[in-house]
């Protein structure tokens, strides 16, 4: 793609085939929308537009702020650092749940007001000191094409690329868009069929298999996230065989973080996660083997910190989104018995701490 497209210019793409009936179908995620010319996909900014598919977001973002990474969540890539975060509209799932609801349901392009190339974001990500540039907010399956010529562009600059995705994408995309992200965190929404159809719209096993592909067919370094929510996913019984998946199919290095649903979108019905289930979900998944559990949206610095799996010192030790400890070697190991951390890490934290700054992406123009 030309990274200096114009906002308002619709996109084509690849990943899609024509129909016996003359349907376009969009082959990017396991949707597989079939649509006819002028109609959007579920996810509303992939449409058919003279008999193929385009995306009609890129170029066009719905913000940018500078985040800690940590709030990504990643707690293992780069700590302390600062980290340019961005995300356009739609979505190809429709959990009801959603906590980005006003930008992932967004069906009004009104959402998309910041004009922004792929070379000025990794323009403004060099002038901002940031290491890295998220793409999050909403899922970046869907605006395939407009984050590999941003991470094309952000690697020519030195910066690294973050994915913030639920993973859901089919075997050939995947590939593709994996190959150009550092790092990502991926939504394990729950451990049952059921969950990702009633409440997701979608389906667990590609899911899965996107797992399996970042952690063993790429060098993309690999964190989950699960949002518990009361009487939904929050069993042991299903904590047990999702942790018991991870060790067995990831390994036990990649880090899980366990966060507090709150009432949103089409759950207000439902109360918010007690501390207790998500330091329950802690205990099982550290049982069965996971050696860096975290517990999120919510004030648990234990669950917070990280430990040494062979010596049990503290390595790096956290208060919500401020490091508070760092006990790693500049090599990233334990300072106390050597043995190395999992992760990417550079020989001394940053120390961006909490701090969010929104940037006006305007003077990176041109």
């Amino acid at each position: 793609m030309n990274s200096t497209a114009v906002a308002e210019n619709n996109v084509p793409t690849k990943y899609w085939h024509k129909l016996p009936d003359g349907k376009i179908q969009c082959d990017l995620c396991p949707r597989f929308c079939k649509l006819h010319e002028g109609q959007r996909g579920l996810c509303f900014v992939r449409a058919c537009e003279n008999g193929q598919i385009v995306l009609t977001s890129y170029g066009r973002a719905s913000g940018f702020c500078i985040d800690p990474i940590e709030k990504k969540p990643l707690y293992h890539f780069l700590p302390g650092t600062p980290i340019l975060s961005f995300g356009t509209a739609g979505c190809n799932l429709a959990c009801k749940f959603c906590q980005n609801w006003d930008i992932s349901k967004s069906r009004e392009f009104d959402t998309l007001t910041v004009e922004a190339p792929p070379d000025a974001i990794a323009r403004a990500a060099q002038s901002l000191g940031c290491k890295s540039v998220a793409y999050t907010y909403n899922d970046p399956v869907i605006f395939h094409e407009y984050v590999i010529d941003t991470a094309r562009e952000c690697r020519k600059a030195g910066i690294k690329s973050v994915a913030v995705t639920a993973g859901y994408v089919t075997p050939e995309p995947r590939q593709e868009f994996y190959s150009y992200m550092d790092a990502a965190n991926v939504d394990l929404k729950a451990f049952s069929e059921d969950f990702y159809r009633k409440i997701c719209g979608g389906h667990l096993q590609p899911v899965l298999e996107t797992l399996e592909y970042i952690k063993h067919e790429t060098d993309c370094w690999l964190e989950l996230t699960t949002l518990l929510i009361p009487g939904e996913n929050d069993s042991d019984k299903e904590i047990d065989e999702m942790t018991r998946w991870v060790v067995e199919k990831l390994g036990p290095d990649v880090p899980h973080h366990f966060t507090a649903f709150h009432p949103d979108w089409k759950m207000m019905d439902y109360p918010s996660t007690p501390v207790s289930t998500l330091i329950r979900a802690r205990k099982i998944a550290m049982d069965n083997g996971l050696r860096y559990v975290y517990t999120g949206n919510v004030h648990n610095p234990e669950g917070d910190s990280t430990q040494c799996h062979s010596c049990g010192q503290l390595l790096i030790g956290r208060d919500w989104y401020v490091l508070t400890e760092w006990n790693l070697t500049a090599d990233g190991k334990c300072t106390q018995c050597g043995t190395p951390l999992a992760g990417v890490f550079e020989d001394k934290p940053g120390d961006w701490g909490a701090k969010r700054y929104v940037v006006d992406m305007a003077q990176y123009l041109g």
